[in-house]
């Protein structure tokens, strides 16, 4: 029986050029043969946690999911129950209620800042940096925060909104760069403490606040890397905090990854282990929040920086491990290689895009953003 359902990998791994125990730095080496029956019945979920078992390997993961990607594997194994369960609960519940956003919160973002600290920037960002004109990860992400701040033209008399704040890097870079206050929210308690600290000496106030909860007027609103926690089920709602908190003649900027389908779930793997409860938006699920609500100025999609940028992430993560295993064990460590060579893969293969979306309220005089 379980010479069938290697035969059945093989065939499926066959019209990718992808070979088991190949002489290719994509192929797979099998060093447990239940990993052909686990992959079977659970798809993606299987792969990743057969991977963080360490039943297989690969020398060049990162090229392995590329070519599973733009071949559509997935598409070639049998949705199962599981699945099915999962995509019927998306449907039926609001899986980014206040409740559920704290699973994410506790999974990923409460995770030790040292962790965070070991593979990310100088100004903490862990959204996609930007590579025109930039060669070094700490370079692009400079260049991405310029960007940012151009595109809402940003000014030493703004008062300035970052929803879902993270460690505090664009509040820091906007206030040093611009001279403009910026008021940044987050749930996260580590996040929350940890940018209060970075930012103390700038016009900055770091708020432990949830997005629901917001009151007053802002000239510029940024939400980088957020709205894929909102999910599409509060999209209208979102938008609609968002509107009531930006001046008329205001600019708001929203940097996301994107999806080429509208979707309701994610990867189960990624759901699981790394983004509980996220979904990516699609351009039809965010034209149909922001309908009557903004006008859409520009829409930016630089998808193919993500690959460079989870590379180095990658490469920093790696080089810190001597570090960092003190703290974390070996299946947190393939956790992570996975999480971060997939995702770049996903970019490369063009099956995730990243959009930065310049948007002004209907009616304003004279839109003042610029577009880069």
């Amino acid at each position: 029986m379980g010479n069938k359902f290697k035969d059945a990998i093989e065939n499926i791994l066959t019209s990718a050029d992808i070979k088991i125990n190949g002489n290719n730095s994509w192929d797979i080496k099998v060093y447990n043969d239940e990993f052909y029956q686990r992959v079977l019945a659970h798809g993606s979920l299987g792969l990743g946690e057969s991977y963080m078992d360490g039943w297989w390997n690969c020398e060049a993961l990162d090229q392995l999911i590329d070519k599973i990607f733009r071949a559509k594997l997935d598409e070639k194994i049998k949705k199962n129950w599981g699945m099915l369960v999962q995509s019927l609960k998306a449907k039926l519940l609001n899986l980014q209620s206040s409740s559920r956003l704290q699973k994410v919160i506790k999974q990923n973002y409460n995770l030790s800042a040292e962790l965070y600290m070991a593979f990310l920037d100088p100004y903490n960002q862990y959204t996609c940096g930007y590579f025109k004109n930039a060669e070094d990860l700490n370079a692009a992400q400079e260049t991405k925060l310029e960007l940012i701040c151009k595109k809402l033209n940003t000014s030493p008399s703004d008062k300035v909104l970052d929803i879902g704040c993270g460690w505090g890097g664009f509040a820091k870079f906007a206030a040093e760069r611009f001279g403009c206050h910026v008021t940044g929210i987050t749930i996260s308690d580590e996040q929350f403490i940890y940018a209060q600290n970075y930012t103390r000496t700038l016009p900055v106030k770091i708020i432990k606040q949830d997005y629901r909860d917001l009151e007053g007027k802002y000239d510029k609103i940024l939400v980088c890397g957020m709205i894929e926690h909102v999910g599409y089920k509060n999209y209208r709602s979102f938008f609609t905090v968002v509107n009531r908190c930006l001046k008329d003649e205001g600019i708001f900027l929203l940097h996301t990854i994107g999806s080429n389908k509208s979707t309701r779930h994610s990867n189960p793997w990624i759901d699981k282990y790394i983004f509980p409860n996220v979904v990516v938006p699609s351009i039809a699920q965010i034209g149909k929040a922001m309908e009557g609500l903004f006008v859409m100025e520009d829409w930016h999609n630089f998808a193919p920086d993500y690959d460079k940028t989870l590379m180095l992430w990658y490469d920093n993560f790696e080089n810190a491990w001597s570090k960092l295993k003190n703290d974390y064990d070996e299946r947190f460590h393939r956790m992570w290689k996975f999480y971060l060579l997939t995702e770049a893969a996903a970019f490369r293969s063009r099956v995730n895009q990243l959009w930065q979306i310049v948007m002004t309220k209907p009616g304003s005089k004279q839109p003042n953003c610029r577009i880069i």
